[in-house]
């Protein structure tokens, strides 16, 4: 499950270094060209979305996500792994589950009638850039089945 993730998390620089040319390129385009094209400006706020969502399975494994660590860090490693098995089993997986319940039917209607962009000019893509939120739940809901089988796995060695 982990190695789906960082598979996931290997476009992320890739992404965000076409998010920061395509954005250097819009300045370029408006300040010195004065052209300005609504597609440019919307596929960096397409790009932004992705690389958060994408990248924050990536960051739970990496345990890069902001914590109490005034409470967590003196823990022995058997409480840390309670903690992150119950964090995730009453946190979590509820949150995924809900945001990708939620995020079906939003999804889905978008996927229907092909929803693109209000903006004349502007991307028709918008149903892609809804499909990433429940992409972004089963990833985050993966993660946290790989935090329950790690915590599981200490706890029983610790018992042992």
């Amino acid at each position: 499950m982990e190695r789906f993730n960082h598979l996931v998390a290997k476009t992320i620089p890739w992404l965000t270094l076409l998010m920061v040319l395509l954005t250097f390129l819009i300045v370029i385009l408006r300040y010195v060209f004065e052209r300005n094209w609504i597609w440019m400006q919307e596929s960096v706020i397409y790009l932004h979305a992705f690389v958060f969502l994408f990248a924050a399975a990536y960051a739970l494994s990496r345990d890069a996500h902001v914590r109490v660590d005034i409470l967590y860090r003196p823990l022995a490693a058997k409480k840390k792994a309670l903690v992150d098995l119950l964090g995730s089993l009453f946190l979590l997986i509820p949150a995924c589950c809900v945001i990708f319940y939620q995020a079906l039917p939003f999804v889905l209607d978008s996927w229907l009638v092909f929803e693109g962009s209000k903006d004349p000019g502007g991307l028709e893509a918008i149903f892609i850039l809804k499909t990433a939120i429940p992409i972004f739940a089963f990833l985050l809901f993966l993660q946290a089945l790989s935090i329950v089988h790690r915590s599981i796995s200490t706890l029983r060695i610790a018992v042992s």
